[in-house]
């Protein structure tokens, strides 16, 4: 039975580190789904099609990469696509004590485990939402861009 990781929520297409932590990912599972939620209440930059689409394209040549948007939670979306892991990345110790609750939580309700990948440090820093920001006010990102 092949493992299935899920890479849900934060997975932005403007945060970097996210391809090292995928990567990381590839070597340790099967399969690897990255779900674009959709969330209305987020300010963003970029639609959900949009967003699906960066990341696709990034990933079009890996067939063991599979890109797709959901609405809902997350359990109900790791049961549909047969994923048995959750994957979330960590970018500092603020990142990893709210992380570590989440994953607790997850475990109780929905019965599956979380792995939490720590980024490379010099992705420690800077989050998607600080880029998104920035990009709101007409600022440079390409250096913090993958």
């Amino acid at each position: 039975m092949p493992h299935i990781a899920l890479f849900a929520g934060s997975f932005d297409p403007y945060t970097i580190g996210h391809h090292s932590l995928v990567e990381r990912a590839l070597q340790m599972f099967d399969r690897i789904v990255i779900a674009i939620g959709c969330n209305s209440e987020k300010g963003s930059c970029a639609t959900v099609e949009e967003r699906v689409a960066t990341i696709a394209a990034y990933y079009k040549d890996n067939e063991r990469v599979e890109v797709r948007a959901y609405n809902g939670l997350t359990m109900d979306f790791a049961r549909e696509v047969g994923a048995d892991v959750l994957l979330r990345g960590v970018r500092n110790i603020k990142d990893f004590e709210y992380e570590r609750e989440l994953a607790d939580v997850n475990k109780q309700l929905g019965g599956i485990d979380t792995v939490l990948l720590v980024s490379e440090p010099g992705y420690s820093s800077v989050s998607s939402s600080v880029v998104r920001e920035l990009m709101r006010y007409g600022k440079d990102v390409s250096k913090l861009l993958p």
